[in-house]
């Protein structure tokens, strides 16, 4: 005989919320794993976001870095035109060097600096004779002894573009006349000067080749007439220049109070310039005697 089963509705009710913890129960990893998954997706969205700001702030800095150095550049190359310019038109002082003669090394180390430091000299004429712009010999280059007191004399060439270096210049070791340098605010007050610049002419470390030179006679001055001469020879490779620098001393002074440079292209006025650079640096009292120097 089966017995009567009596179910109360209370114990249906804790049935049903047990179902419904259970269902709830059942469904609760469901969510777990939305919101897990939700929080990663965040955290990646923010690893993403971070990275571009990065990115985006790297940029900024390169991006002011490069408009600086632009602005650097620009900024010397006006100068440098300036520089060339009043060179051009310092009336006073380049009619005293231009009376003097191509060959009157004493008479252009009479000259004192007055606040321009390139001169034309014989109006800019380089007077070369016709038998110093022979092509004869092809292209050539040659260096003066040095004189008594060891100093660097004259240095000669006909410029072509087999004479230019194929190789990285190495540091420079001698030590020319007069050499006691010192740093200032742009960097160092003297270069070891070469006569004939390296990139004219593969001559690095030569004794005859180099002079004690302040910064502003090396750069800008010296390098923009080299400049120009090196960008006429790499035109073509039957481009040739007469070229011709010498150190200007006074007396047995050990320091030279200028360079003479002189340059003619062959077949052509393209280039073509007698100028006189005094070899001073804005700031600075140098003792030519001895290479001395102070502000």
């Amino acid at each position: 005989m089966m017995k009567k089963l009596t179910i109360y509705p209370a114990f249906i009710a804790i049935l049903l919320g047990t179902g419904a913890t259970l269902a709830g129960c059942q469904s609760q990893p469901d969510k777990v794993k939305v919101t897990v998954k939700t929080k990663t997706v965040t955290k990646k969205n923010h690893d993403d976001l971070d990275a571009a700001k990065q990115l985006e702030a790297k940029n900024k800095k390169t991006s002011a870095k490069l408009d600086k150095l632009k602005k650097d550049v620009a900024a010397a190359k006006k100068q440098l035109e300036a520089k060339k310019d009043a060179a051009k038109h310092a009336p006073a002082a380049s009619a005293a060097a231009t009376s003097q003669s191509n060959g009157g090394a004493s008479s252009l180390a009479k000259l004192n600096y007055s606040g321009t430091q390139e001169i034309t000299v014989n109006g800019n004429n380089p007077g070369f004779t016709a038998s110093e712009l022979s092509t004869a010999r092809g292209a050539w280059e040659s260096y003066g002894n040095l004189d008594s007191l060891n100093r660097v004399t004259v240095a000669n060439a006909l410029l072509g573009r087999k004479l230019m270096p194929t190789s990285e210049r190495t540091a420079l070791t001698w030590d020319p006349t007069g050499w006691h340098n010192k740093r200032t605010a742009h960097g160092w007050l003297f270069n070891r000067s070469h006569l004939i610049g390296f990139q004219l002419s593969g001559e690095n470390n030569n004794p005859k080749n180099l002079m004690t030179g302040t910064q502003t006679l090396n750069t800008p001055l010296m390098l923009a007439h080299e400049d120009d001469i090196a960008a006429y020879l790499k035109e073509n490779s039957r481009h040739l220049v007469r070229y011709q620098v010498r150190p200007i001393f006074r007396g047995n002074e050990l320091v030279a109070r200028g360079v003479q440079m002189r340059a003619q292209s062959i077949g052509d006025n393209t280039i073509r310039f007698n100028v006189y650079i005094f070899n001073v640096e804005a700031g600075y009292t140098i003792d030519y005697s001895t290479g001395y120097s102070h502000r």
